[in-house]
């Protein structure tokens, strides 16, 4: 079992002393969650809290993903990081993938990349990003981060996408690890077919055995199950030995540890509570 830290939504100042924190007390990554904007209007529902509302995300401190990633890397050594997960459907794909590829050659290609589907279609319109389509995009876009990665010359002419033959420099030494996040039946089938892991953003321990099943029958079906596949979840099992356990005798891979609760808008804490925090959990549970 790896265990990965999640900084973001707290004090700008926060993120070079907690990278650092987390890397000294033997954490093997962090994870940075990804929101573009609060819209004045919406009224799309949050898949993964109780109420579908979003009123958490107002007014709190939200720095870019890949740039927080990109400034953390740069105050660390060893510890790697992960989007958990990075919007990519309103981005544009050649955009990202030079940000990825620039972003795994400053830091030694310690970057897994974290991709899905916002849930707000309020995105896609501040982006100016077609709603329909939506799970074809992010499909040819994840077909075009890898193939910008090779470094050779690639095109792309799809349903979504066109795009003329280039190619970038410098690329990574090894290919990013692309995980799919989303609970829906597509987000699993896309996970098992086009993805090096899947993200689940939280389940409970018999949900998220199904979904991990339900992963490797697809992958059987889709003949991908020969290939490494990392498995990221949240949750409450992993603050016990017994539940990190069960997290791992069901495939779980990789288990990502906070200490606040979000989605029902509670306070974030000081620098030196949180410090002390993860080295409690490291010390209980990481390096014994």
């Amino acid at each position: 079992m790896r265990f990965s830290l999640q900084i973001s939504m707290c004090e700008p100042s926060h993120y070079t002393p907690m990278a650092q924190a987390a890397e000294a007390a033997g954490f093997d990554s962090i994870t940075v969650p990804d929101s573009i904007c609060y819209p004045e209007e919406a009224s799309s529902k949050y898949p993964y809290n109780g109420d579908g509302s979003r009123e958490f995300l107002e007014s709190v401190p939200f720095i870019e993903s890949l740039v927080a990633v990109t400034h953390m890397a740069a105050v660390t050594q060893t510890i790697e990081f992960a989007t958990f997960v990075y919007k990519l459907a309103v981005r544009q794909a050649p955009i990202v993938a030079k940000q990825v590829q620039s972003l795994q050659a400053l830091n030694g290609n310690r970057f897994h990349f974290g991709v899905g589907i916002s849930p707000w279609e309020e995105d896609f319109a501040v982006t100016g990003v077609p709603w329909e389509k939506r799970g074809k995009r992010l499909d040819e876009q994840v077909a075009i981060l890898r193939g910008l990665e090779t470094g050779e010359y690639f095109g792309f002419d799809g349903d979504c996408h066109t795009m003329p033959a280039n190619k970038m420099s410098p690329v990574p030494a090894k290919p990013t690890p692309i995980l799919i996040g989303g609970h829906s039946v597509p987000a699993l089938k896309r996970a098992a077919r086009i993805g090096d892991g899947w993200m689940c953003a939280g389940a409970d321990l018999e949900e998220l055995a199904d979904h991990i099943a339900k992963i490797n029958e697809l992958r059987k079906e889709y003949g991908t199950d020969n290939k490494p596949f990392q498995i990221w979840t949240t949750g409450k099992d992993a603050f016990t030995k017994e539940g990190i356990a069960k997290l791992e005798s069901i495939g779980v891979t990789d288990v990502v540890i906070g200490f606040r609760n979000v989605y029902e808008m509670e306070a974030d804490k000081s620098l030196e509570e949180k410090i002390a925090m993860l080295q409690w959990y490291a010390g209980e549970f990481i390096n014994r």
